[in-house]
């Protein structure tokens, strides 16, 4: 199959669904390991580190802003302790969110999504980790359309499966995961098989973003049953590669480089 300018990229077909030979490096907050989480310095660290896409957490301010940033609010980045949802942007802006990683940081702002979308190369993608609830989607489209990247750019994660359901129904053409973690109780993993397929249908939602913990009859159910899989947050080769020999489509990292070095050996 020829894709672009003579690029070729060899599909194979498994458990009947097509996946790329080497997964996606999803750089998590950015070059986190490097840089300060969510901030300007780390996502065009990540991009540098050859990074092929970059992955954010946003929340809405006050003001309805969309800014990113992780926590509901910012005690664990700055010197104040501000609930975003209850800050205006202008409020926000005033913070200093990179000092405490390095202080040549310093002075380094919280972004907004809009600011996040402009680093965005042609033919990289961005995966939008929402943090609150379906509130925030009328103002993620609006910002989507405004921004000069393609729809399949995007890719919309949340924990939050009616996040999920309510932007699916209004940008159809933009991809959305779910997330999720698993633990292991009296002997059964939660969610279930039939939870984590249940939900992706009733969400419709094109995949599972899950913990690199989901268990390995898990993930070939998943896509098994048509869906994508990716994995985070994994910051050793080790572990990237035995996800790589499980067909999943992207590996969200803090550390880029060595990860994407490391599954090109």
């Amino acid at each position: 199959m020829v894709i672009g300018r003579g690029i070729f990229l060899f599909l194979t077909l498994f458990a009947g669904h097509l996946v790329l030979g080497k997964p996606l490096i999803v750089a998590h907050r950015g070059a986190s390991f490097d840089a300060p989480e969510n901030t300007l310095p780390a996502f065009e660290l990540a991009w540098e580190q050859g990074a092929d896409a970059i992955e954010g957490d946003f929340l809405l301010t006050k003001d309805n802003r969309i800014v990113c940033i992780h926590d509901k609010t910012t005690k664990r980045l700055a010197d104040q302790n501000l609930v975003v949802v209850e800050s205006t942007l202008e409020q926000l802006k005033t913070l200093d969110v990179g000092s405490w990683k390095n202080k040549k940081y310093t002075g380094t702002q919280i972004p907004t999504i809009s600011e996040v979308f402009a680093t965005v190369p042609k033919g990289k993608n961005f995966f939008v980790e929402v943090k609150c609830g379906p509130e925030i989607i009328p103002y993620l489209i609006k910002e989507i359309k405004k921004s000069d990247l393609k729809m399949d750019q995007v890719r919309l994660i949340c924990f939050n499966k009616e996040v999920i359901k309510v932007f699916k129904e209004t940008m159809p053409d933009c991809k959305a995961y779910w997330l999720t973690g698993f633990k292991k109780k009296n002997g059964s993993w939660k969610p279930t098989l039939e939870d984590v397929i249940g939900t992706l249908q009733a969400c419709r939602a094109d995949g599972l973003d899950s913990h690199h913990s989901i268990p390995p009859e898990f993930s070939k159910a998943v896509l098994a049953a048509g869906f994508e899989w990716h994995a985070w947050t994994i910051n050793d080769v080790i572990t990237a590669k035995g996800l790589a020999k499980r067909n999943i489509y992207s590996i969200t990292t803090d550390r880029p480089k060595l990860i994407g070095s490391g599954l090109s050996k």
